[in-house]
Formats: structure tokens, C-alpha cells, sequence
């Protein structure tokens, strides 16, 4: 017997979901109550409009397909769906890990704040950060319906008094360091989400200093706004989701707490609107909305369709939101292993066979130089297009080797780009992107570190300024792209890949509203730039001395210095004495065992022996040398 289905949604007027589509990527900000009507009249005859019509027209299509599916899914017997998704629940509720305390901290409109403090005046006038598209508003501009991702036009007829000021992105990372170098005695393993917020697990610390998380989290605050006049708010909860999820709970300059036991967070999660997880969009919200998937409590209802409709990898996604799961794992975002390396740009209409394939010409040797500087080669290559009418289609190919030259990146995306004209006839594009997945590391192996060796200081920080350089520009996720392409997904729990999704969704957002607004800047970050964590106060910068044997740089240990040299020399007796070996067998001399077939240990040099007999302890790494 089939379950009965809950009532059938309700049909939304498509200007209803124009209007809400019309809020932007930020709509869950605070202060941006009832403001669509005010934005709908603002915007109407804009291209941004016919812009956002175009989208919500097409989205709209693709939930009438979704709906038509779900009634073909209705007349079926979904039994063993729903005992399979309770299955799959009372396994998720094994891994519920409640002894951590995690702790998600937003800089309250942080752009505009730092703008405060060098213009006190501003702090009573309506005014925003950003031209063509505004990257942050104060909260009094937000009373006019103004809020960040709009198009600056749209602002300033919502608010003609509003002040729009450039973007000044070194003043911002220099103040965001500065409350990092207080976050760090709290975390010094927190994790930086963009230039303005951060993750921390304080279970340590709490522990540690015998406070609670609560007074621990004020008294960060606190600390916060003392030495840098910023107020934050932040987020107290079991695991990382729900930390992000109650840090907008009492904004601005608050804090929340959500106790971390079961019964409190079914309850929290329960009457939570979807929207409010960190990994839904505007675009996925509305689909779940359609079929009637409000909130995350609505989840447990639908379970036998989730799968079918939006896909194995977003099933247990929305399972982990249903039952407030989350990652309890927080670590430097430089610590995360990259996945993908990739370059995209917006144009004009093209339609011209050569000029569409001069421009990927230009996005291969762009994507060549972004690849040589991290040092990665790609084992699978990505195409990405936008058509003129907004429609966004992805391909891929797997080459037969791993890539990362411009000619062949070119070379194998070209079929790709043929394929696509075929298919749509006359094709007019507007954006192009190649991205490389399934990352091979170009970087040759450390031999000397095999050996023991240290690396030396300037090597390190040549290696950490490659990662770090490659993380100022993360891997561009879409929702869509994701769940057509297995291989990018992982295990259970990979939140980062929703929240990745819906960071590349606002980024998208904001990129159209920019070049729809005719005012593009290409130093953009959008408080995408993520910096090293800080080190603490008390940590000495390390001396090195350079050995004069290999040149590798030692620590500043005479006793350590001495016993390095030592088995410098040692190993090169050793050395020599292969090469003489080598040398006789070359010439004939069979009677002289090579060291190859020697079933004898290789002696120790004389140097080491010294130190054996003297009690001094060997390098346990040169007794298990092998050459053969």
C-alpha cells in the first residue's frame, strides 16, 4: 500500500517568486523584512529585471518537471524507499557527536564598520559599500530595503540619500587580521570561512580555563571590540551547521546558543526554514519549496521522494539537515586539500565559431598560468558555458594523460565546444570557464627529506605561499554541475560541497548583477580571501644553521649542529665507498661483491661508530639505508 501523500502545495504566482528571486543572494540577512514589493517596482523595466525574469522563468520550467515527476512517483509503492531513508536516518544518528563546542563568529556589516571608524559621520546616514553592486550596507540603510548583492541603481531609487563608497580591500584584511591575532588564543586551529568570519572549536579552551562556552564567547566579543571596535556576533552549537546557522540568530553584536543535546536540536531544526542552512540557495529553496518542503522538519515527511527527485548525493545532505548534523571537524582553510583548479569570464554576446574558440584559446593559457603556479595537473577537464538566454551547460572529458599546458587544454576542449554547437544550433554565449578536477601534484618529491633533511625556511614559505595563493580563489562548485559529475562527490559528511555550491551561487549572482550594472571590477573578492592563521605571540621564530656538508639548514642546537655534520660525513664515506664498488665490478673484477648482492650489512662509518660506543644515540634513519 502506498502512504498517503500530504496535501498537494499550493500553485505560487510567478510574480510572487519573481519578487522573492528579485532579493538576491543575501535575502536571509537581517534587516531586509518586507522590502521585495519596494525592489520588484524599483527594478521593473531594468535590464537587471528582465535579467531575473529570464532566470525565474527558466527555474520555474525546471520545478514543473520536478512536480510532474513527483505525481508519476505518488502512484507507486514507495515502501522501500521509506525504510530504506529510516535506515539511513538511524544510522546518521550514531555519528551524532554532542561533546564538542563549536563557535561561528560574523563581523557585524564589517565593511561598512571598518569604514566607520575612519568616518564617524557615516554611522547616522544611510550609506553602502560598493558601486555597482553594493558589498555591504550599515543597518540603517538596510531599513530602506537596501542590502548587499543589489545593483547600485536599484539602491539609490529604494534610498537616493544613500552614500556609496569604493572598495578598499586592504584596510578590511588589515582589520580582519587584527581580530584573527585575538581568535587565535580562543582556537589556534580556527578556520577562516572568508575575510569577515570563522569557526572555532573552543572545547579546549573552555575546559582549559574551567568557562563556560557562553562566557567564554562574551568574553571574546568582548576582547573583539575593545582592540579593534568591531562588534561580532556569534553562533554557540554542537557542530559546525548549526553554529552558522544561530550566529544570525541575534544580530547584530549578540551571541546564541543552542544547548547540545538531541530533544533541543530536533526542536531548533524542526520549524527552521530550509533557507537558513548554509548550503541551500535561493535556486535549491525554491525547488523543496515546491514539493513542499518548507522547513527542515518537512524533510522527515518527503523522505521517499528526496532521493529521486534531487539525487542520491543531496539526499543524505538534506537527512544531515533534518537531524542538525554537522561537521565538528574546524581546522585552517589551508589545511583543506584542493579539488578542483579552474578560470571563467563574462563577455559580450559571441556567436562566432572563431571568435569562440580565440576565447578559449585565451581561458587555456589563463587556466595554464593559475595551474603551473600551484603546481597541479588536471585528470579530468571541464567545460562550462552560459548561453545568451542565462542557460548555464557543462561537459567533460577524461584526456589520456593528466594536463595542464594550454595546448592541451585547448586541444581537448575544442571537441567539447563543437559538441555544444551542434546541439544549439547558432549558439549565442556569454560566459566561458575551463576547470580542471581529479588534481595530480606537479611538484617533484623532497629526496633530502627522505633522508632526514629539514627543509630549508625559504623553501617552506615558497611552499605555503603556493597553497595559500591557491586558496584565495576556491574551487567553484554549482549544485548542478555537482550532482551530474559522482566522482567530485565524497562520503558522508561532506557539507563543504553544498556549502561550496551555495558560496558559488551568490558568487554568480553578484558577477551578473556587475556586468549588468556596466561597472565591472576586476579586483573583486567579495570577502573571498582566506589568509593563513595568524601565530601566537609566544612563538619564537626559528634559527637555523646551514650544514656545510649538504647546505640543508639544521636547528641552532651546537650539540645537534655537530652530530648532523658527523653523519654528513658518514654517509658520504659511505657514498664513496658505492661509487668504488661500482667502479671495480665496471671494470670486471668479480672476485669484489657488489653492494646490490652483499647479503652482509652495510658497515657503519667510522664517525658514527664513535658515537655508538660514546652512548650517543645514532640517526635510526641512516641504520635502515639500503643501496641496492
Amino acid at each position: 500500500m502506498t502512504e498517503e501523500s500530504p496535501d498537494e502545495p499550493q500553485v505560487v504566482n510567478e510574480h510572487d517568486t519573481l519578487k522573492y528571486s528579485l532579493l538576491g543572494p543575501s535575502l536571509t540577512k537581517s534587516g531586509q523584512d518586507n522590502v521585495s514589493e519596494i525592489i520588484y517596482n524599483a527594478s521593473k523595466g531594468s535590464k537587471y529585471f528582465n535579467n531575473e525574469e529570464t532566470r525565474d522563468k527558466n527555474l520555474t520550467q525546471k520545478i514543473e518537471r520536478i512536480l510532474e515527476k513527483k505525481k508519476q512517483l505518488e502512484k507507486l509503492d514507495l515502501a522501500g524507499d521509506r525504510r530504506k531513508a529510516d535506515d539511513y536516518i538511524a544510522e546518521l544518528e550514531l555519528t551524532r557527536d554532542l561533546s564538542q563546542t563549536i563557535v561561528h563568529i560574523d563581523c557585524d556589516a564589517f565593511y561598512a564598520a571598518v569604514e566607520e571608524l575612519d568616518r564617524p559621520e557615516l554611522k547616522d546616514v544611510p550609506f553602502a559599500v560598493g558601486k555597482g553592486v553594493l558589498t555591504t550596507c550599515n543597518y540603517l540603510a538596510r531599513t530602506f530595503g537596501c542590502r548587499s548583492g543589489m545593483a547600485g541603481f536599484v539602491a539609490k531609487k529604494l534610498c537616493p540619500q544613500l552614500i556609496q563608497l569604493p572598495l578598499n580591500f586592504d584596510k578590511y584584511t588589515a582589520k580582519a587580521q587584527e581580530v584573527r591575532e585575538i581568535i587565535i588564543d580562543y582556537d589556534p586551529r580556527f578556520e577562516s570561512a572568508s575575510i569577515d568570519e570563522a569557526y572555532l572549536n573552543i572545547t579546549e579552551y573552555c575546559e582549559k580555563n574551567n568557562i563556560s562556552p557562553e562566557d567564554a564567547v562574551q568574553q571574546l566579543r568582548r576582547e573583539v571590540h575593545e582592540k579593534t571596535n568591531v562588534t561580532i556576533s556569534a553562533g554557540i552549537a554542537a557542530n559546525a551547521k548549526l553554529a552558522k546557522i544561530c550566529s544570525n540568530k541575534n544580530k547584530p553584536n549578540g551571541q546564541f546558543l543552542l544547548p547540545s543535546n538531541r530533544t533541543s536540536i530536533m526542536a531548533f531544526m524542526r520549524d527552521l526554514p530550509t533557507r537558513k542552512v548554509n548550503g541551500i540557495g535561493r535556486v535549491f529553496e525554491r525547488e523543496l519549496d515546491a514539493v513542499g518542503v518548507k522547513t527542515c522538519g518537512d524533510i522527515y515527511t518527503y523522505r521517499q521522494y528526496l532521493s529521486k527527485l534531487f539525487g542520491e548525493k543531496a539526499f543524505p545532505f538534506l537527512m544531515q539537515c533534518y537531524l542538525g548534523l554537522g561537521r565538528t571537524k574546524v581546522q585552517p582553510a589551508e589545511d583543506y586539500e584542493r579539488k578542483s583548479i579552474g578560470t571563467e569570464s563574462t563577455f559580450g554576446d559571441m556567436s562566432d565559431p572563431k571568435e569562440l574558440r580565440d576565447k578559449l584559446r585565451a581561458t587555456a593559457e589563463e587556466l595554464e598560468k593559475d595551474m603551473i603556479r600551484i603546481q597541479f595537473k588536471g585528470r579530468t577537464l571541464c567545460l562550462k558555458v552560459k548561453l545568451h538566454t542565462y542557460e548555464v551547460s557543462t561537459r567533460q572529458v577524461i584526456p589520456p594523460k593528466a594536463i595542464y599546458l594550454a595546448d592541451d587544454l585547448y586541444k581537448y576542449s575544442v571537441p567539447m565546444l563543437s559538441k555544444l554547437e551542434q546541439e544549439f544550433p547558432g549558439m549565442k554565449l556569454r560566459l566561458m570557464g575551463l576547470r580542471c578536477t581529479h588534481l595530480v601534484s606537479m611538484k617533484k618529491p623532497d629526496t633530502m627529506v627522505f633522508f632526514g633533511f629539514k627543509k630549508r625556511p625559504s623553501e617552506l614559505a615558497m611552499t605555503e605561499t603556493s597553497e595559500n595563493s591557491s586558496l584565495s580563489s576556491p574551487p567553484k562548485r554549482k549544485s548542478d554541475v555537482l550532482s551530474n559529475d559522482d566522482d567530485q562527490w565524497e562520503a558522508w559528511p561532506d557539507e563543504l560541497l553544498f556549502e561550496d555550491a551555495e558560496r558559488q551561487e551568490r558568487e554568480d549572482d553578484l558577477q551578473e548583477l556587475e556586468s549588468l550594472s556596466q561597472e565591472i571590477d576586476k579586483r573583486r573578492h567579495h570577502g573571498k580571501e582566506i589568509v593563513p592563521n595568524p601565530k601566537k605571540g609566544d612563538e619564537q621564530e626559528e634559527q637555523w644553521w646551514d650544514c656545510p656538508i649538504c647546505s640543508r639548514p639544521q636547528a641552532a642546537s651546537e650539540r645537534e649542529f655537530n652530530e648532523h655534520i658527523d653523519l654528513c660525513l658518514s654517509r658520504q664515506t659511505i657514498r664513496d665507498a658505492v661509487q668504488e664498488t661500482a667502479a671495480t665490478n665496471s671494470r670486471g673484477d668479480t672476485n669484489i661483491p657488489t653492494v646490490a648482492t652483499s647479503s652482509k650489512k652495510m658497515k657503519l662509518g667510522s664517525n658514527e661508530r664513535g658515537r655508538e660506543k660514546g652512548g650517543m644515540k645514532s640517526d635510526p634513519k641512516q641504520r635502515r639505508l639500503c643501496f641496492g
